[in-house]
This record gives structure tokens, C-alpha cells and sequence, in this order.
């Protein structure tokens, strides 16, 4: 069967991608002949996210050429023989080689047959599938032996003890099999959430959300101070007394203390209308609220550059803008003499409601709906994403990734005026860039957004850490866009994480600078 025309056009904007971020030309064609093979000539995956895949295949290709070059070292070939086993057009087609004892290892120098495809293979490290486009042709092996023969880039995604300051993004952060695309269409949790959580595309282009790993819960990079013990929770943090459903009882339990002795949940799983309207009058009308100012705000972290040498540089702070202290929810826990089913155990327990991941009609990207009516108030889910320090943020979006994509950043400052000075380890926040949940995909909308997000105590009485759950604040239709306040203050140029560009749509959108440009194309038209 004749393979479809190769469109020139995507061909070479795809090669001048790669070449713009030092890969040589004539890798980058090899390697990309190779992968529309393997997509069957279909191109969305490979321009998916800026050529995410193209370039992992060709960082994985590099690295094969490498560990060729190490085999042949340990089998004591001189530099020529190490040559010819790298040289793929010198060699017949009819080429046989010998083998020597149970030295293996001559398979992994044998040259390609001259114009014989190198088809894409994946190898397995542990659970996790790499798409690696070898420089040989390998012959057929029992796939037991495929964690031997594993070669992994060097660029792989930091995990959790490593350093943080030496965790940038780059362009081939997350690796896939040859054999599936970055997510499951049919569930992108993976199966971590209770109900499967689908990605809808209805614009028929095969492009999918930018890889990640989801996860359902928070989780910490390395120095976040998230100290989760039993012993840490006292009686009055606790209802070890109770038994069955806490909302059934006659009287509020211990647990209902941080919400002024009542609790904020109805028998239906509801926030309560003063509750919620409490909530919703903080993020709309700040300034009826008091608010707490830092002595040294570790929002407002700063980096003066010293001298062109980016190692000698001096930390200082912006003043404090303020912080509201805001309403939390208190769950019961695994202390608690209730059962799992308690009527205040809502986040805790996870999605339950039906949604999906879509691709929006504008320019907003990706974003999450739900597919049946909500009512006010309801639970969607939570914020789930990496645990990190002030500081770890700051090197990760400044220092290290420069003008690379990033989900927007959650700050847990609820509640710092009653922390006193915080140390660094104890002024946290949530990244959802590398690992997160289906959060991350909603988006913002300026002032009147239909959810809202609340903190919420559950294993920690320390409110430097909480979770952010996000709830209904009026009724939402089925398939109609979810969306929050992410408080940005679009005016604030100098603040570390830039403000993007906001296509809310709302009329209420704080972003002057698409107000006025909406105003000067509203005239030339005119």
C-alpha cells in the first residue's frame, strides 16, 4: 500500500522547530520519517504540544547512539571497529554476523541493512514505557529481558527527593509508549478517581492535553513542611466520641468548631447558602473583609540581579499587599469516631459528580464541564498538584524554566495572619504542572466564575497546609464551562509569575490591557 503524501509544509516547520533548539537538521528528518510511520501519517500527535513527542524520540535516539558507544567499549573493540559497528550504509544486505561464546552484546553493535526502516521499539523501565527510535535494527528478543536492555534519557521528569533547584522543564519532560497516545481518551485519571473522567475533543483535530502525571491527591517535591501525625491532633481537633453520621447527631461534634460550632455541609453534601455567600463576598468585595499584612511576605519575594553573573544575586522582599483570612471547612478524619459515609466527610471522598476534560472553541485551550445540572454549592473536585516552598516555585518558574508553559500556581495563604513570620519550609503552595488532577485544567473567569475555591482542614490543624476544594456558587447547566477566580491581579507587572493574557469573556474582566485592545479593534471596525 502507498504511504499518503508527506505534506512538505508540516515537514519543514517541524524540522525548523527542532533546528531552533540546537537538534541537527539531519536528525530531525530521520527521526520524523520514522514517527508518521508509526502514526500512520497522521500528524496531530506530532505537532501536539509543540513537538513534545518529536523531540522526546529524538533525545531517545541520542541517547541509544550513546549506549551503543559504551557497549562497544566493554566488549574491548578498538576506535575502528567501534566506527564500522556505528556505520549503517557500508554493509550488504545479505549481512550475517558471528557470534562469540554467550556474548550477546554483538547484537547490540550490528549495522542497519542498507535502506532497511528503523522501527520505533519500546522499553520499559519498571512500569514506565519509553518511545525510543534505535539507531540499529535489534532482532526480536523476549520482552523479559526489555528492563536489561532499557536506555533512558537523562532528561527524565525530577522526582520527589531530588532537588528542587535543579528541576527545570524542558522539552522532553515525559516519555510515552510507542504503542498509545499521552493520555487515555476514555479515562484520564488512570483510574485514581472514582468515576472515569473522559477527554472530548469536538473538533475532530486528534489533539490531546500536554502530558502529565495525575494524581488524586497532593503530594510533596522535598522541602515542604507537612507534618501529618495522629499525635499532633488533640481532642478538640477530633470527634473520637462519635459514631455513625456526625450531621445526624442532635449536636455538632468538635469538628464544627472551626466553622463557629455549626457545620457547613447539609444531609445532601451541599454547602450552606450563609456559608457559601460568606465565601463568595471575600473573593468579590475584598475590601469588607479585614486584612493581614507581613512583616516579610514571602509572596512578594523579589530577585534583584547584582551583576551579569546569574549566581550572584540578592533575595529581597516586596511589600505585603495583603492577605484575607478566609473561611475554612473542617472535615472529619481517620481520629474521628464516624464512619467513612459522614456527612462531613465531602472532599475527602473524592469526584463524584460526571465531568469532562474538553477542548474549548476559544482561545482558552482545554478546560473541564460537567455533563449533568449541578446544583449551588455542590463539590466538583480539588486542587491537586505538587507541595512546594515559596522558594522552590521561585526556581522553578524563574530561575529555571524561563518562558516555558506552566499551569498557574495556587498559594496557600488562607491563613498567614495567624501564622506570625513564616519560615520558608511553611510558606507553601500547590504546582500542578508536572503532576496533577483535573483542576488544572479549569479555567479562569474574572469575578463571576461558577465555582469557588475553600480551604479546607482534614489531617493537619496547621492551616499553612490545607486543600482548596472548589464547589458550586450557583446552579450550573449541563456541558456548561466550569470556572474560577484565580485573584490575579492582572495591573501587577512586577510580580514574579506573570499574569497571562485572559480571554474570561466576562464583563467584569480585570485585564485592561484586552479591554483596550477589544476597544481599538471595536473602532477600526467601526
Amino acid at each position: 500500500m502507498t504511504p499518503p503524501k508527506i505534506s512538505s509544509v508540516r515537514f519543514d516547520a517541524a524540522v525548523r522547530a527542532m533546528v531552533n533548539i540546537g537538534i541537527l537538521k539531519e536528525t530531525t528528518q530521520r527521526v520524523l520519517k520514522n514517527m508518521l510511520k508509526l502514526f500512520d501519517y497522521k500528524w496531530e500527535h506530532i505537532e501536539a504540544d509543540n513537538y513534545h513527542a518529536l523531540a522526546d524520540a529524538i533525545f531517545d535516539d541520542s541517547d541509544a547512539e550513546e549506549g551503543q558507544k559504551r557497549q562497544a567499549k566493554e566488549t574491548n573493540l578498538d576506535s575502528d571497529q567501534c566506527n564500522k559497528k556505528l556505520k549503517t550504509k557500508q554493509h550488504s544486505q545479505n549481512l550475517t554476523f558471528k557470534m562469540h561464546g554467550n556474548d550477546n552484546r554483538a547484537f547490540a553493535g550490528a549495522p542497519l541493512q542498507q535502506g532497511q526502516d528503523m522501527p520505533p521499539q519500546t522499553v520499559y523501565e519498571g512500569k514506565r514505557a519509553h518511545l525510543r527510535f534505535p539507531l540499529i535494527k535489534q532482532p526480536h528478543k523476549d520482552t523479559s529481558t526489555a528492563d536489561d536492555t532499557a536506555i533512558t534519557s537523562s532528561s527524565v521528569v525530577t522526582g520527589i527527593g531530588q532537588n528542587s533547584r535543579d528541576m527545570c522543564v524542558i522539552p522532553h519532560q515525559l516519555h510515552i509508549g510507542a504503542d498509545r497516545p499521552p493520555h487515555d481518551v476514555n479515562d484520564i485519571t488512570k483510574g485514581e478517581e472514582r468515576l472515569s473522567i473522559p477527554i472530548i475533543n469536538e473538533f475532530g483535530s486528534g489533539i490531546l492535553p500536554p502530558r502529565f502525571h495525575y494524581i488524586s491527591h497532593n503530594i510533596t517535591l522535598q522541602e515542604a513542611y507537612v507534618n501529618i501525625s495522629l499525635a499532633r491532633i488533640g481532642d478538640d481537633n477530633c470527634c473520637s466520641d462519635c459514631f455513625g453520621d456526625c450531621l445526624a447527631q442532635p449536636l455538632p461534634c468538635a469538628c464544627a468548631t472551626e466553622t463557629g460550632g455549626e457545620f457547613v455541609y447539609t444531609r445532601d453534601g451541599l454547602l450552606k447558602e450563609k456559608f457559601l455567600d460568606t465565601c463568595i463576598s471575600m473573593l468579590r468585595e475584598p475590601l469588607k473583609h479585614p486584612r493581614f499584612y507581613c512583616k516579610i511576605c514571602p509572596h512578594e519575594r523579589r530577585v534583584i540581579q547584582a551583576n551579569s553573573d546569574p549566581s550572584n544575586t540578592e533575595v529581597s522582599h516586596g511589600p505585603c499587599k495583603g492577605h484575607i483570612t478566609r473561611k475554612f471547612i473542617k472535615e472529619c478524619w481517620s481520629k474521628c469516631g464516624c464512619t467513612r459515609n459522614c456527612g462531613n466527610r465531602v472532599v475527602q471522598r473524592g469526584i463524584t459528580r460526571h465531568v469532562q476534560v474538553f477542548l474549548t472553541p476559544g482561545k482558552k485551550g482545554w478546560g473541564l464541564r460537567s455533563t449533568e445540572k449541578l446544583p449551588r454549592g455542590a463539590f466538583i473536585c480539588e486542587y491537586a498538584g505538587e507541595i512546594l516552598t515559596n522558594t522552590e516555585l521561585y526556581d522553578r518558574t524563574i530561575q529555571k524554566t524561563g518562558k516555558a508553559k506552566h499551569t498557574y500556581p495556587l498559594i496557600l495563604d488562607a491563613d498567614w495572619g495567624t501564622e506570625g513570620v513564616l519560615k520558608d519550609e511553611e510558606a507553601l503552595c500547590l504546582d500542578a504542572t508536572f503532576y496533577g488532577n483535573v483542576a488544572r485544567f479549569i479555567n479562569h473567569r474574572c469575578f463571576d466564575a461558577n465555582i469557588i475555591g475553600i480551604p479546607v482542614e482534614i489531617e493537619t490543624p496547621d492551616h499553612h497546609y490545607y486543600h482548596l476544594a472548589f464547589f458550586t456558587t450557583r446552579e450550573v447547566e449541563p456541558f456548561e464551562e466550569l470556572t474560577w477566580d484565580y485573584g490575579i491581579d492582572f495591573d501587577d507587572v512586577d510580580h514574579p509569575i506573570k499574569a497571562f493574557k485572559c480571554h474570561c469573556g466576562s464583563e467584569f474582566c480585570g485585564d485592561r490591557s484586552r479591554i483596550s485592545r477589544s476597544k481599538s479593534k471595536g473602532r477600526v471596525l467601526g
